[in-house]
């Protein structure tokens, strides 16, 4: 018998990935699609309309699969209500559109371990579980691909990805949910209170009847975690990154923050220094921008993302991402691009980000200070002698006519400042006995 030679490291490579075979070159891509709703439907209408195309949808996996089927697909499509019949058959890519992280993340798990390569549009396993299947689709050989999870059809993630790959990112900030820009905004035009906008909201279907998601901003943080690792290279966790509701933002404050020549918006932000270790500051919060920003120009349900780098300088990305072909058009971006690579790895994001030494809420901004109080001589003098004790400076004070002197309406803003500290001085004021209602106080973004 001759005798074995030691295993080189290429075999060992081998072992570790036995299902590494190449993506299909010259010929259709074949892809499997899980999930079967508003942006499966226009994935496949998509899809089934241009025969030139590298891609070929052969399956479609959906529970009750009779009662979802079209008119107009080609009739080589497998429909099936058995995931694993997607799994274990010859696709090269897996489609993932059902959302959530459960059954979804199991799925994508075994898809890249099959050997498939992953498209989705799910930011929540995206920004819970997507540096760890990046890993996974390092090591088999295969791509992990989610521009989608983040503003719809708007190509921020490819932007980012492959436009600004030679940059060094160093923010991204914007608005990330069109739900909270609709209200927001019909707020500030038709003088509607917080609830008549909400209800406008979910009478169009842009916001659920839980619609807690979307206001008290855990929508958005998931996707201002995708855009941290994709952009900014850092792995982030969600509960790392605090975020506030917009239902405090009352009609009087769209008074006042115009004769700031301002608008509110809810803003996702997430900025990295390297001046001292690698520092996170992120947040998502309802804040002032100048009027004159692009930010406070996105009207309605738009999104808009703006990326600054250390050498392209600001970059913008906007438009109505959400809804069933926008979305469609971007998942089919990423099938393209990976019918393009021919199964070549990603080099890059999310799984090849850094833990940062910190992450923080705080920003040193100027403020928006709100209260509502009864009236008495001595207030401003209390709250300016507690905002000194801090080194807080107050910049403007403004008082609009007609609130009465039970509720009286006004406000501060406050010079540039450590949010930390502008707290830790709120947690004096909050106390005092003239206070109507709790101070509202929200960061200006001047940027």
């Amino acid at each position: 018998m001759a005798k074995s030679r030691p295993s080189t490291n290429k075999q060992k490579r081998a072992k570790a990935a036995p299902n590494r075979k190449p993506l299909t070159v010259g010929g259709k891509l074949k892809i499997g699609l899980i999930g079967f709703g508003t942006v499966g439907r226009s994935v496949a209408k998509i899809l089934s309309q241009d025969n030139a195309s590298p891609l070929l949808l052969t399956h479609v996996c959906n529970r009750n699969i009779e009662g979802k089927k079209i008119e107009g697909l080609p009739p080589h499509i497998r429909w099936t209500s058995n995931v694993n019949d997607l799994l274990s058959s010859d696709i090269d890519v897996v489609l993932e559109l059902v959302g959530g992280l459960d059954p979804a993340g199991d799925w994508v798990e075994r898809a890249l371990r099959a050997g498939k390569s992953v498209v989705t549009a799910n930011k929540l396993l995206i920004s819970e579980h997507g540096p760890e299947l990046a890993d996974l689709a390092r090591k088999m050989g295969r791509r992990l691909e989610f521009g989608a999870s983040v503003a719809g059809g708007i190509p921020a993630i490819i932007g980012i990805q492959e436009g600004l790959a030679g940059d060094r990112l160093w923010r991204i900030a914007g608005i990330l949910n069109g739900t909270c820009n609709f209200m927001l905004t019909k707020m500030e035009q038709s003088g509607f209170t917080f609830e008549a906008a909400l209800k406008e909201a979910q009478d169009r279907g842009y916001a659920e009847a839980d619609p807690s998601a979307d206001v008290d901003g855990t929508d958005a943080r998931a996707k201002l975690v995708i855009l941290t690792q994709a952009g900014l290279h850092l792995r982030v966790h969600s509960e790392q990154i605090p975020c506030r509701s917009i239902s405090l933002i009352q009609a009087v404050d769209f008074m006042y923050a115009s004769e700031l020549k301002c608008a509110i918006r809810q803003i996702s932000v997430a900025q990295k220094d390297t001046s001292s270790g690698v520092r996170l500051a992120a947040a998502v919060q309802p804040a002032l921008v100048p009027a004159g920003s692009l930010i406070a120009h996105a009207q309605g349900n738009q999104n808009i993302v703006t990326v600054t780098g250390q050498y392209a300088g600001r970059m913008i990305f906007a438009g109505y991402g959400a809804g069933g072909d926008p979305t469609a058009v971007a998942v089919i971006s990423d099938l393209y691009a990976i019918a393009r690579s021919a199964g070549a790895p990603p080099e890059a994001l999310p799984g090849a980000a850094e833990v940062p030494d910190s992450v923080t809420g705080d920003f040193t901004v100027p403020h928006y200070l709100r209260f509502v109080v009864r009236d008495r001589p001595g207030i401003v003098a209390a709250l300016a002698t507690i905002l000194a004790k801090y080194g807080i400076s107050i910049d403007a004070l403004l008082q609009k006519p007609g609130f009465p002197h039970s509720a009286l309406s006004f406000v501060m803003t406050v010079e540039a400042c450590d949010s930390a500290e502008l707290n830790r001085a709120l947690s004096e004021i909050m106390p005092l006995d003239f206070h109507v209602e709790p101070p509202l106080c929200l960061p200006i973004f001047l940027d």
